[in-house]
């Protein structure tokens, strides 16, 4: 059989105690240093840590505000895009306006041929009045055509108009287009889910 291994005792020789003791004092002196020392690291890092986030939120804020001065030049944009549009209308409602009084005076004239139709079917016997009436009718055909040839002046103006706005409505989609890069740009940059 092996002999018992002896249990360790704690000498009682006070040079050997005070070697243990500052020993010890050593170990946890360089225990608390090392603490001291992660501590510091560890600040450092949050310190770090918080400064880039503080650059980070500058640079969202100074897009942001990019973003809402495009936005906002834009908007002024399309108002006066708008304001166009609607003198625009303005000006086809007035030619509409006279497209119509043209068209009344075109029935009152016409009402009037029908009235002639009806007068001469019973003036058989009276041929020279028939002729003066015939004089008269043609003076109001001539009017008629050019009241005839006013209204083709102002399709063709009202054709002209809507020319016009075709070409401002694409001018519109063109800035709406241009307005949409930044947005465009800056989903690209932080694309949302």
């Amino acid at each position: 059989m092996a002999p018992e291994e002896a249990e360790p005792k704690a000498s009682s020789d006070e040079s050997v105690m005070q070697a243990q003791y500052l020993r010890s004092l050593s170990s946890f002196e360089g225990i608390m240093l090392a603490q001291i020392e992660m501590k510091k690291q560890l600040s450092n890092r949050l310190n770090w840590t918080m400064r880039a986030g503080l650059i980070l939120l500058g640079v969202i804020a100074f897009s942001i505000l990019i973003l809402l001065l495009t936005l906002s030049s834009q908007i002024n944009r399309i108002s006066d895009v708008v304001v166009n549009i609607n003198g625009h209308f303005d000006s086809i409602t007035t030619r509409m306006d006279r497209v119509s009084q043209t068209m009344a005076s075109m029935e009152k004239r016409v009402a009037l041929m029908g009235a002639i139709e009806s007068s001469t079917a019973g003036m058989d016997d009276e041929m020279s009045k028939m002729l003066t009436e015939m004089h008269s009718m043609k003076k109001s055909v001539a009017g008629i055509r050019g009241e005839v040839s006013v209204v083709k002046d102002e399709m063709a103006a009202i054709s002209s108009t809507i020319s016009g706005m075709n070409a401002e409505v694409g001018i519109m989609g063109r800035e709406m287009h241009h307005m949409s890069q930044p947005a465009r740009s800056l989903n690209r940059i932080f694309p949302f889910p």
